[in-house]
């Protein structure tokens, strides 16, 4: 076996190991998320996950080789980071930001390593497993989209209106504070 067959089985190694961990990743994350425009795309891209998994498997066994037990160390820092940030918001709008935040790392990191690997597949004349991962590569670049979308359309509008009424909320406490301490002052005086 080839050097490059070989790094491209570890690569699809790799890929399927992601896979398995950014499926668990949505899964948490979809419970806790509000939008449910969010959590709708979560739970369509958890199944489509799956389907990349069994292409990634598909690409292995048209190379004769097996997933193995290979852990994506490159994955498994990405969803920890995103699980210790979503352990710092309550449920609202901000923490649907952050599950975005999240999701889109994981994105671009799997569209980096679809890509390089379907070129890489294409190079060495594997055109059924170039096909499948390309295939793969489009609906990463699709869903990082959709995530851009939902943020843009629903997520950043109702954190910006909650921004705000927090803003208000404070500017509110502080007017009815100065009210306070000019009545206790008029008090003061009245009683001299």
């Amino acid at each position: 076996m080839g050097e490059l067959k070989e790094m491209l089985i570890e690569q699809l190694r790799d890929a399927f190991s992601a896979e398995k961990q950014a499926i668990q990743a949505m899964k948490r994350a979809g419970r806790k998320v509000s939008e449910p425009q969010l959590r709708e795309g979560l739970d369509a891209h958890i199944a489509q996950s799956e389907e990349q998994r069994d292409r990634v498997e598909q690409a292995l066994e048209q190379l004769g080789a097996r997933p193995g037990r290979r852990v994506s160390e490159a994955m498994r820092g990405l969803t920890e980071e995103a699980q210790h940030e979503m352990d710092e918001h309550d449920k609202g709008p901000l923490l649907d930001l952050v599950v975005v935040a999240g999701q889109q790392r994981i994105e671009h990191y799997e569209i980096a390593a679809y890509g390089t690997m379907a070129e890489l597949a294409k190079a060495m004349g594997e055109e059924e497993v170039a096909e499948l991962l390309a295939r793969t590569l489009e609906e990463e670049k699709a869903q990082d989209q959709r995530l851009t979308e939902v943020t843009r359309t629903a997520i950043l509008p109702a954190a910006m209106e909650g921004e705000e009424e927090e803003e208000g909320g404070e500017d509110e406490a502080e007017e009815e504070e100065q009210e306070q301490s000019t009545s206790r002052r008029s008090s003061s005086k009245r009683r001299r």
